[in-house]
């Protein structure tokens, strides 16, 4: 309450803030909505379950991409979303992350309303954030959406402690809603729980894992380079201002040293990279006022060229890194103002000599393990950089040596992005995004469903003659049941035994009890599509109607079809119908499907599950275990067995060189997206009708004009006019259902079945 009411009452003073940002940087306005919570039209989730990670600004943006290039493979499929605080790593994630990140956008401002409207619009699984950032309304709102939240590279600086220790009992608030913390060393982890948080754990500096070789020079300026041939070249990376009084600023002091420097070496070539954009011009203008050769990186022109010695201003985001492969030597900033230092890894792992000034300190077991090895040089007063960089320049071997053990040092400690990818996997597998929690009418549409089955189960008892297998689900569609019906009618059908399915054929056009026995042909206008789907497969024979119990004794009397078994599809919340075994399917993508109606399209709450004699997830990974939704479900019904099935699709012939377009009307068409970036097709475009949508001719041949070739389901094929059924333009991708462990599920049916006809005498 504190925090809100501090929030509060800054309000207006961040308004004033926001726009003089605005006024200093016109580049601010264009984006300003996303800060709080208004993201673009492009930006969104088709279904629950991406990955939100955090990276405040340039360093935590490079370190990102270490991190999502291990998580990409580990989780198929899943949207990653990226999200900057500063207008510079902004530029820099929209560059570095292309093809590992879905979307770029800025931060939400710490405001509930801001933070929650992002939560529902990317409705991740898991919130990962960088190094750090405490934000307690974003730590807090993650959690209560279901989302998993990590800290990774996580450390708090020298200069921030203070300020988190004065107020401990309020970030340990915060702090509770995490679920791991990966420090980046043991003092990092030690703060941490200093602060009252838990879960901490020590993985290591994800920077060590920076790979060189996924960084190249600039073409402009590799060309700029072979026109000067300069020699030596150093580099001045992230120089700062003054942080207190009596600080040095870094700016002044590289150009003492360059100019200290340069009559010894004619061909000397300064690459000065100041930390903040806003610096660039100052640099410039005091490059200028001591008559210093230079050029701006931001001017640079394909025949430009640069007297030597002289300074190239690098005034660009995103390049710096790259640089480090052409340098003698590094002098990393922020080392001599007291601002604690900056990262010294990047060009360790080019095996280039780096220097320092003595404030290390957001970095103190870095530098302390670079100096133990030799593998630094650490500068006591700004008049030592000088002396330092001539006996660089001029011992090759030195050179060598000190850049050798620093690549070594650097190397010795990879692993932390593979370490924080193995966390981030598993707590995305223990997530279970929720819907939101307002749903006023819910509980009207649950008393009536309460009064329904009370009297279908009192006064309209359907007793079978036969066992009957229930396979329902509790959301309104879109689970898997045809694939799952399907599948069992086969298994059924291959040990010798006549099912039967009581459907209700929903969407067909014709209405009336339709009769047919395995193999029959009819029109799908007559029995729906996934019953012709059932027909088309001649495992089973198949009674449609709204009234199930006129339908099975029309196919029992009016056909003289006597089965082994009925399969009731759609039918955990067809009461008046006795079942033997109630087998429910919980769509792994987004199992909550927004609430319970009408907020949602769940008939029932999970609580229901207690009536289930097994749950089959369906759409689930394979190989995963589902771990969030699994507890969920054993917090219903803690014993009935639960398995996992998934689709295997068979890719279709495709001609070589098309790319095709997609579209598709189910209940889940994210589930059809997955299955056709599973078999590495990414489609033109993927187009969305509604469930059990009867096509037209218009429907589709707008579709044909911007795709030479149109993939879709098999149940949306047959919904399509019958002239456009078999056109060669338009194919399906056939799926099989399978299940982690058939047997068992199949035994489950089976042993229903024989107890039956134990109890009958047979």
């Amino acid at each position: 309450m504190l925090y809100w009411a501090a929030q509060a009452l800054a309000f207006p003073f961040l308004l004033l803030y926001l726009s003089w940002r605005v006024a200093r940087d016109r580049r601010y306005l264009g984006r300003l909505g996303e800060r709080f919570g208004l993201l673009p039209r492009h930006i969104r989730t088709t279904a629950p379950g991406a990955v939100w990670l955090h990276a405040v600004s340039v360093g935590e943006a490079v370190t990102a991409a270490a991190l999502l290039r291990r998580l990409r493979p580990l989780l198929p499929g899943v949207p990653f979303f990226v999200s900057t605080t500063t207008l510079a790593g902004r530029a820099l994630c929209e560059e570095k992350l292309a093809g590992l990140a879905d979307a770029i956008l800025y931060a939400p401002l710490d405001y509930r309303f801001a933070v929650r409207r992002v939560l529902r619009r990317l409705r991740p699984a898991l919130v990962i954030v960088m190094e750090t950032e405490i934000w307690p309304n974003l730590f807090r709102e993650a959690r209560r959406s279901g989302a998993r939240l990590l800290l990774v590279n996580a450390r708090i600086s020298d200069r921030a402690l203070p300020r988190y220790r004065r107020f401990r009992w309020f970030f340990r608030h915060a702090l509770g809603f995490a679920d791991r913390i990966l420090a980046q060393d043991a003092a990092a982890a030690g703060r941490y729980r200093s602060l009252g948080a838990k879960q901490v754990e020590v993985a290591g500096n994800l920077k060590y894992d920076f790979d060189p070789d996924s960084t190249k020079i600039p073409a402009e300026l590799t060309a700029f380079l072979g026109r000067i041939h300069p020699g030596p070249v150093w580099v001045a990376a992230s120089t700062m201002p003054p942080a207190l009084p009596g600080d040095p600023d870094e700016d002044e002091i590289v150009l003492d040293a360059f100019q200290q420097l340069a009559p010894r070496f004619p061909r000397l070539l300064l690459i000065h990279a100041p930390r903040r954009p806003d610096r660039f011009s100052a640099a410039a203008d005091r490059i200028a006022a001591r008559g210093i050769p230079f050029l701006r990186r931001s001017a640079l022109s394909p025949s430009a060229g640069l007297a030597l010695p002289g300074i190239l201003l690098l005034d660009s985001i995103g390049e710096l890194n790259s640089l480090f492969r052409a340098a003698a030597a590094v002098f990393m900033g922020g080392t001599f103002p007291r601002r604690g230092g900056h990262n010294i890894l990047e060009p360790a792992a080019f095996g280039v000599p780096v220097l320092t000034g003595p404030h290390m300190e957001n970095f103190a077991e870095i530098a302390e393990e670079f100096q133990a090895n030799a593998a630094m040089i650490s500068l006591e007063t700004p008049q030592d950089l000088a002396p330092a960089l001539e006996r660089l320049f001029q011992d090759p071997a030195l050179r060598e040596s000190l850049g050798a053990r620093a690549r070594s040092v650097a190397a010795a400690r990879r692993g932390a992005s593979e370490r924080a990818a193995a966390e981030a996997v598993r707590l995305y597998d223990a997530a279970l995004p929720r819907p939101p929690r307002l749903n006023p009418l819910a509980p009207l549409w649950l008393a009536g469903m309460a009064a329904h089955r009370a009297f279908s189960s009192r006064f309209r008892r359907d007793l079978p003659e036969k066992p009957v297998v229930s396979i329902g689900n509790l959301a309104m569609g879109g689970t898997g049941k045809t694939p799952m019906v399907r599948w069992l009618c086969r298994e059924l059908g291959l040990r010798g035994l006549h099912p039967a399915v009581l459907t209700r054929g929903y969407r067909r056009k014709s209405g009336g009890i339709i009769a047919a026995l395995p193999g029959e042909s009819l029109p799908v206008k007559l029995t729906g599509e996934e019953a012709a789907l059932l027909l088309r497969d001649g495992a089973a024979a198949l009674a449609i109607g709204a009234d199930r119990e006129a339908a099975r004794r029309r196919l029992t009397f009016g056909r003289g079809f006597s089965p082994d078994l009925y399969i009731l599809d759609d039918g955990f919340q067809h009461w008046a119908t006795r079942r033997e075994l109630d087998i429910v399917l919980i769509d792994a993508i987004d199992p909550f499907r927004g609430g319970v109606f009408p907020r949602g399209r769940l008939r029932e709450p999970f609580r229901a599950l207690a009536r289930a004699s097994a749950v089959v997830i369906t759409r689930a990974d394979r190989g995963r275990e589902h771990a969030g939704l699994l507890e969920e479900i054993r917090r219903h019904n803690p014993s009935c067995p639960v398995f996992r099935a998934w689709l295997a699709a068979e890719l279709p012939v495709l001609p070589e060189s098309v790319r095709p377009g997609a579209f598709c009307g189910i209940g889940q068409p994210e589930s059809f997206r997955r299955t056709l970036a599973s078999l590495g097709i990414e489609p033109v475009f993927f187009r969305v009708f509604p469930d059990h949508h009867h096509y037209a001719e218009p429907d589709i041949e707008p579709l044909l004009d911007q795709a030479p070739l149109l993939l879709t389901t098999e149940k949306d094929l047959l919904n399509l006019p019958p002239a456009l059924q078999s056109h060669p333009s338009i194919r399906a991708v056939p799926v099989r259902l399978e299940i982690d462990r058939p047997d068992e599920l199949l035994g489950l049916v089976l042993g229903c079945l024989s107890a039956v006809r134990g109890s009958s005498g047979s």
